[in-house]
């Protein structure tokens, strides 16, 4: 099969994914880097004896090589190397006790070394100025050991490249909440006082919100004692976390409780915190292996080729199984618990450029019916194919204590099946929009070494020459703005169904998310992005109206809410300097924004070290 990649899919392939020798010199092609990928995962066939390793690593090649579907970037990196860590998402344990608290930093530098994204709750250290009994003094508090673990994220290079990405949680009854809620808002704070290396969520619960509503008092809980040590009003809460997130993007709800009735194996623990951009709630030790289908692949004469999606889905399956057997994992611990539960994470990327090929505009109800529809058969095919593969290879370890051991339910390869993310870099290498967000603009303008090319999204380009409609003017238009709103000799039609990020409004962006949730095992990563003269009492209808949809997580990102981030409308002249440009919007390597983590520089490109979004200027 001949590979068909856009030039900004080859630079990133060359910039971070292509092996290099010792001197640094790339020496394989993207055809040789599906080759390697798929020959290391097919491999593990030889343990089953069912289908020849060959046969499979041909099928998982052409999976690939055709964007149907690509693996998490660290399975598309490590695959077939010595590193072999194949794994994005991680969450580790932290109890209240130094040992824990070092053991488990420990712990994060060895994953993020290998390539993985770390969760953590802080919901069980002891609050600020309580006693230490053997030392007879009083503790600093979560928030001085979140420092700790930031900064330790700031020299530990995941792979050796990236800083490390993580999440943090606290439960909305700790004693320290309010100071979590706000510890984002101070920018430019020193590297031993940032956290810029972590997305922060409160996990909070349906009886929170409901309090909260209320505006009823609930207790805050010292996690050591389990005494009440005050109490606080529910809603002065929620306020505080509308306002922060409002100001810096942070925090995000994480709904605990929902996330626990799915859990699939409560005999092994809860869950307490989630991977770094929310999508994969896990136990303590528990990883898990993500990929994703391109949907912009999967339409055939104005409709969804199911027939042809139905065939690609079990393959997906089967190669993410493979990935569990085949992934050196850098903890023993996380081994066992990967070994016991296999979770995997089948999602989609390219919903917005399915729309539009559909004719459906984003923020009809008709694009989250077709969104429904779509998560649903695939929930359906990937839930039966885990239930073939348990046929053939046997469930998951810890299956016969889970909850899907129940009546009338065939047994399962896999504790969880399906998970929504992002897909940042993957999916500009397969030339489509992310995950199910919509677009973020029309055109940009991609800098080159001397030169400055426009750069329109492909279907609009075809639409607009076809027309007639793609003159200078409306080029310039674009570049500046990313948006199609406003210009009149644009038909209104193609107005409304090339329609942007923050020209949508909050119901529009839950509704998406909520449509693909009722069909996902695990969790959704969408951002709400709004524009930079959103009120804070539009953060407070997102929040609430994912509490009302039964969301997992919600998280809000409000444009220019800090003062350096990856994308900003236009030419603003109080902007940041810019280089490269992305989507009509300036670009500074600070917030990523698919995830809101910290971006880095690397040879021209920016990379977001948390769900893989790169972008590069050459």
């Amino acid at each position: 099969m001949v590979l068909q990649l856009s030039e900004n899919a080859l630079t990133i392939l060359r910039r971070r994914y292509l092996l290099r020798d010792e001197a640094g010199n790339i020496v394989e092609t993207p055809e040789a880097m599906f080759h390697r990928v798929a020959e290391a995962v097919a491999a593990v066939e030889d343990k089953f004896g069912k289908r020849s390793p060959h046969e499979v690593a041909e099928r998982f090649y052409d999976l690939m090589a055709a964007l149907d579907f690509l693996p998490n970037s660290p399975t598309l990196m490590n695959a077939g190397t010595e590193l072999g860590q194949l794994s994005a998402c991680f969450v580790l344990p932290l109890e209240d006790s130094m040992e824990s608290i070092y053991s488990t930093l420990h712990a994060a530098a060895i994953v993020q070394k290998s390539g993985g994204g770390t969760g953590f709750s802080f919901s069980r250290l002891r609050p600020k100025g309580d006693p230490i009994r053997t030392t007879k003094g009083v503790t600093s508090g979560p928030i001085s050991f979140l420092k700790l673990y930031n900064f330790s994220s700031e020299v530990t290079k995941m792979g050796g490249t990236r800083s490390g990405a993580n999440m943090a949680v606290m439960h909305y009854d700790h004693p320290d909440i309010l100071d979590f809620v706000r510890s984002k808002l101070q920018e430019g704070a020193s590297p031993a006082e940032s956290i810029s290396n972590f997305n922060i969520s409160v996990g909070v619960t349906e009886d929170f919100m409901r309090l909260a509503l209320a505006r009823q008092e609930f207790p805050l809980v010292n996690p050591r004692t389990g005494a009440t040590v005050s109490k606080l009003n529910a809603g002065d809460l929620l306020d505080e976390i509308i306002r922060s997130a409002w100001t810096s993007g942070d925090p995000g709800l994480v709904f605990l409780d929902r996330i626990n009735r799915d859990n699939p194996t409560p005999q092994l623990g809860s869950i307490e915190a989630t991977n770094p951009c929310g999508e994969q709630p896990l136990l303590p030790y528990e990883a898990c292996n993500l990929g994703s289908i391109n949907l912009s692949r999967f339409v055939s004469d104005g409709r969804v080729d199911y027939q042809r999606l139905g065939e690609v889905i079990p393959w997906a399956v089967r190669f993410l199984d493979n990935v569990v057997d085949v992934s050196r994992f850098p903890l023993p611990q996380i081994r066992a618990m990967v070994s016991a539960n296999r979770k995997i994470g089948l999602g989609v990327m390219g919903f917005a450029d399915l729309l539009i090929m559909l004719g459906v505009p984003y923020n009809e109800p008709r694009a989250w019916k077709i969104g429904e529809e779509i998560m649903r058969f695939v929930q359906e095919h990937a839930h039966a194919a885990s239930a073939e593969l348990c046929e053939e290879r046997g469930p998951f370890p810890s299956f016969a204590g889970s909850l899907l051991n129940a009546p009338g339910r065939p047994p399962m390869r896999n504790a969880t099946v399906t998970t929504i993310a992002p897909t940042g870099t993957i999916a500009l290498i397969a030339n489509c929009s992310s995950g199910i967000e919509p677009l973020y603009a029309v055109a940009y303008i991609r800098r080159a070494v001397g030169q400055e090319l426009t750069v329109v999204h492909p279907l609009f380009d075809r639409i607009a020459r076809d027309l007639g409609l793609l003159t200078p003017a409306l080029l310039q238009h674009l570049t500046e703005t990313g948006s199609l709103q406003g210009i009149n000799e644009v038909p209104e039609n193609l107005r409304h169904l090339f329609i942007t990020a923050h020209e949508i409004d909050v119901e529009a962006h839950l509704e998406v998310q909520a449509a693909f949730q009722r069909h996902t095992d695990n969790a959704v990563s969408k951002t709400i992005n709004l524009p930079a003269d959103a009120r804070v009492e539009d953060v407070r209808r997102a929040y609430l109206l994912a509490y009302k949809l039964g969301l997992k997580g919600v998280t809000v990102f409000r444009d220019r809410s800090r003062s350096t981030q990856v994308l900003v409308v236009g030419h603003d002249n109080e902007a940041p300097a810019i280089s490269p440009t992305l989507a009509g919007r300036n670009v500074d390597a600070i917030i990523c924004p698919e995830c809101n983590a910290t971006l880095e520089h690397e040879a021209g490109c920016l990379h977001c070290p948390s769900c893989g979004y790169s972008v590069c200027s050459t």
